[in-house]
């Protein structure tokens, strides 16, 4: 906790703290942002915790200009190029194949990035003056109302964070329009700051599906959300493996290394550092992927803080 929460307009201010690895609010046209080093697992960490958020859904990645685009995605497939193009900067967010500079804490372990150029003056120039994008989801506490002024924010985030970048009023209001492709087809997730129907002026039809929560990911896959190849039982590690003693099991565990000849055990922490657990949750349900066990098991970590996300992941992927 910081002793006082400094609102101003020095970017200086707002850069050195980004740097550090700390959480910044910065204004953007849609609402003010909650915003950390993508790069930075940690700094990331600090935002799904300043926000209290019960779950880690994808985070949109900020930048300045789509120049910057090839440094994080793999492509950016032709009709989405002319969106980026035609709107941008803008309540414009495209959902493109990331490159593996980007953590997965940042796309919650999914394939695609969501990347957008934000049209505020104040954040354009900050972010042409750091060498990392930002992400960034409103800055509010979790269930709360998104805030459109640094009042707000100073409000409803009190002294959690050092800093909050003032722009003024956010002259649009609304979050972005998060928009993607699925094979040939254009495909709009979110509705936002920017219309369907002027989207359709630069590339034609396009098909709606939303998802029921903030999540900028594949339709239809937010109970599922990242699910690993093979199944995700959750359960009593101790008491399964004694009632399958040949099986060959994948082991995600909070604290305990449970291997034997016939398990292979991923710890997330073994210090029980709820921190530490979250930033390696990801990488240990790709783990076992390479790897010649039948199934996955795991256990619920304690509810609270960042454990009440980790169970939500993990109840995600035990539904596929």
């Amino acid at each position: 906790t910081f002793i006082c929460l400094m609102i101003g307009y020095d970017l200086d201010v707002a850069k050195a703290f980004l740097q550090e690895g700390k959480t910044v609010a910065i204004p953007t046209e849609t609402v003010y942002g909650l915003a950390a080093n993508a790069l930075d697992k940690e700094a990331v960490l600090s935002i799904f915790q300043i926000k209290n958020r019960p779950h880690f859904d994808p985070l949109i990645l900020h930048t300045h200009a789509i120049s910057e685009f090839e440094k994080y995605v793999t492509h950016v497939p032709k009709p989405l190029q002319l969106l980026a193009e035609a709107f941008s900067p803008g309540p414009i967010t495209l959902l493109l194949p990331k490159k593996n500079i980007i953590p997965d804490i940042v796309t919650s372990g999914l394939e695609n990035v969501a990347i957008r150029i934000p049209n505020h003056p104040l954040t354009l120039e900050l972010l042409r003056n750091i060498d990392f994008p930002l992400a960034a989801p409103s800055a509010n506490p979790f269930g709360y109302v998104s805030p459109t002024t640094a009042e707000h924010v100073n409000k409803q985030l009190g002294t959690k964070i050092p800093y909050i970048l003032d722009g003024g009023a956010c002259n649009i209001g609304l979050e972005s329009t998060i928009v993607g492709m699925e094979e040939d087809q254009i495909v709009v997730y979110r509705l936002g700051g920017l219309s369907i129907e002027a989207i359709e002026e630069v590339v034609g039809n396009v098909t709606v599906q939303l998802n029921q929560s903030s999540n900028p990911a594949a339709p239809g896959m937010l109970k599922s959300h990242y699910a690993p190849r093979l199944p995700l039982i959750i359960t009593n590690i101790q008491e399964y493996i004694q009632a399958h003693p040949q099986q060959k099991i994948g082991i995600i565990s909070f604290i305990h290394d449970y291997t034997n000849e016939y398990a292979n055990c991923f710890r997330l922490s073994a210090d029980g550092n709820l921190n530490e657990a979250a930033q390696n949750l990801f990488t240990a349900l790709r783990h076992f992927d390479d790897t010649d066990v039948e199934v996955i098991i795991t256990e619920k970590l304690p509810d609270s803080f960042l454990g009440r996300a980790i169970n939500d992941r993990l109840t995600r992927a035990a539904a596929h």
